[in-house]
């Protein structure tokens, strides 16, 4: 099992967040393998062989998710695509 913990700065609130971040998910996530729903203000992320949440810590948007197989093959593609989801709702 490998752990991915992504960090992004920024002054938005989960609030103002959700809707870009519901529509990058889906951007970076095409096709319905990642599955994600909301419990308050935090977003809990589930596909083949990954479990992750995103949340907002001390000015931060912090991504953090345990890989498993398959996903853990998958790492760097997983790594980049939710780097890439979190700077671009982050600004």
């Amino acid at each position: 099992m490998s752990t991915l913990t992504i960090e992004v700065p920024t002054i938005k609130g989960m609030d103002d967040l959700r809707e870009t971040l519901d529509a990058a998910l889906h951007e970076e996530f095409p096709g319905g393998m990642l599955k994600w729903r909301w419990e308050g203000d935090v977003i809990e992320l589930w596909g083949p062989g990954a479990k992750g949440r995103i949340l907002r810590e001390e000015g931060q948007l912090v991504g953090r998710a345990d890989l498993g197989p398959p996903a853990s093959l998958m790492r760097p593609v997983i790594e980049k695509k939710m780097t890439r989801v979190l700077q671009k709702v982050a600004v």
